[in-house]
């Protein structure tokens, strides 16, 4: 006799990962109960979760307020409502009904915004602005309950893929409009994820021990190498020039716009490791299928 689908609640179900993970999830045989603004309103300490969470075995909570570049950092209450006060609320509902499994989709910037080594779990946080710590305190509430309910945090880094937004399409934007940037002098490396490898991830972590993990695409680039690849993904030559990096820093800071500048040109990698999982698809392949929604999206400029 076929077993009955286990069921699993998605929050942030209409958003950039949600819209891709809910079908990858049912693919991969869960019975997916998707719950978006339309369910829920805007979320907070107060949200009821527990008409989703019936009969509930395991939760992926994507829901968030999410951090762009251009934040200034001037609501840190905002972030701490939504992304740490609402998900208390909903790890304590779903613990109460009997959810097996939370995995919760958190950030790498719990570390910061650069290192000088690829991070691990293990690492002390040290989130450098309201959404990194909101994030933190998001993940200290989870384990409030880990004697009734297992955790699986995802900690990773950009992410990018069809759909994406803020600083990632704006790079591509650059670059498809053939701007020049001052970055070909910038020695760093960075570690990305795309979004197809943060899908598998997801769905790797409902079954994983628990615990804390970045993954990514297991390939780290600097940021001039990334502009040379997003240009040849979208057919376009790569116009980068060299400006000494104290003018930069110098430049920014005059700007206001040093942390900015912090986090397209200094390094920040990641482990990768997911226990049991490697990610599916190269880079170049997620730069690729980025590229024709692009394309398609936005066409020409």
């Amino acid at each position: 006799m076929r077993q009955p689908a286990r069921r699993v609640v998605v929050t942030g179900a209409g958003g950039f990962v949600g819209r891709a993970l809910c079908p990858a999830l049912q693919r991969a045989s869960w019975s997916v109960v998707p719950a978006d603004r339309r369910d829920t309103g805007d979320i907070g300490p107060d949200t009821d979760w527990r008409p989703l969470l019936d009969g509930a075995e395991a939760v992926v909570h994507l829901a968030a307020r999410v951090h762009v570049m251009r934040d200034d950092g001037t609501e840190p209450a905002a972030f701490d409502r939504v992304n740490h006060l609402a998900t208390a609320r909903l790890a304590a509902q779903a613990a109460e009904a009997g959810v097996r499994r939370f995995v919760f989709m958190s950030s790498v910037k719990v570390h910061g915004d650069v290192s000088d080594h690829p991070l691990r779990a293990d690492d002390p946080p040290s989130p450098a602005d309201p959404y990194g710590r909101s994030k933190l305190a998001a993940e200290a509430a989870l384990a409030a309950h880990s004697a009734r309910m297992t955790t699986a945090i995802l900690r990773p880094p950009l992410v990018y893929g069809p759909g994406v937004k803020g600083n990632f399409l704006s790079l591509m934007r650059a670059v498809d409009r053939g701007w020049p940037l001052p970055l070909a002098a910038v020695a760093n490396r960075r570690s990305l994820i795309q979004l197809g490898n943060l899908v598998d991830a997801a769905r790797a972590a409902l079954e994983a021990p628990p615990g804390i993990y970045l993954p990514s695409d297991g390939e780290d680039v600097s940021t001039p190498a990334l502009v040379r690849r997003i240009a040849a993904a979208l057919g376009r030559p790569a116009r980068l020039f060299s400006v000494p990096p104290a003018m930069l820093r110098g430049l920014a800071a005059a700007a206001g716009k040093t942390t900015a500048l912090e986090r397209v040109t200094g390094s920040l990698t990641v482990d990768g490791r997911l226990a049991g999982w490697k990610p599916p698809f190269a880079m170049a392949e997620g730069l690729a299928v980025t590229a024709a929604w692009y394309r398609r999206e936005f066409g020409r400029r």
